[in-house]
């Protein structure tokens, strides 16, 4: 039977401890990032945004806030946000007052999208150079969160709150998206020479006939 010194028994829970703290180290460099860093949180309420809903309906037969929370849903079979527009139905909150054109921005905000809500839209960076509308568009099809129709950002989005972190660099003309702080794409930026965030319901090709997305804690931030 071997026996060991009290000396052999402390070097080994020593080394013990360092593999674990080493281990312990590399969890904390894998975790989640902090997207908001080095960012200033600016002022967010009504006066810096306004509803776009099909123009035929009121506001709050397609927009409501109630407990914090910003339910935003709309049908396929709705009318543009505008009598002139050609685009697609879309109950959005369309962010105003922090329109941008160079600079470093971010959105932050907690989203939620019910279950069978598909093909729309629901977080976008608006402005582009022709023939793009959009920087940005996060889209779910079939409950999978998209850039765009492809690469899926998040395989399984449906009926869960998540937090989105969306950074937008104009001089370096990238885009970046983080999912519960992690960072999911970095994807280049479309130029255009004004930008502005929005979120909610934007409908696609193919859609679902009723298109539902929720938010809370919607911030705009700036370096």
């Amino acid at each position: 039977m071997a026996y060991y010194s009290s000396f052999q028994l402390l070097g080994f829970f020593c080394l013990m401890i360092s593999f674990l703290q080493l281990i312990l180290l590399q969890a904390l460099a894998w975790g989640p990032d902090v997207p908001t860093q080095g960012f200033v949180s600016l002022p967010f309420n009504r006066s810096f945004y306004h509803i776009q809903k099909p123009y035929d309906v009121p506001e709050d037969q397609r927009y409501s806030f109630v407990n914090g929370i910003h339910k935003c849903w709309v049908y396929s079979t709705d009318k543009p946000h505008t009598t002139t527009s050609q685009t697609m139905p879309r109950t959005e909150i369309a962010i105003q007052g922090y329109n941008y054109s160079s600079g470093v921005w971010e959105f932050e905000a907690y989203g939620y999208v019910p279950y069978g809500t598909s093909s729309v839209c629901i977080m976008q960076v608006f402005g582009a150079s022709a023939p793009h509308a959009t920087t940005l568009m996060l889209r779910v099809y079939n409950g999978s969160l998209m850039y765009y129709t492809g690469p899926v950002l998040v395989p399984n989005i449906y009926d869960k709150w998540f937090k989105l972190n969306v950074i937008h660099d104009v001089e370096a003309a990238k885009v970046k998206v983080y999912i519960d702080g992690c960072l999911k794409l970095e994807a280049d930026g479309r130029g255009g020479t004004s930008h502005a965030f929005k979120c909610g319901v934007y409908a696609q090709h193919n859609d679902s006939f009723y298109m539902e997305s929720r938010w809370k804690h919607i911030q705009v931030l700036r370096k």
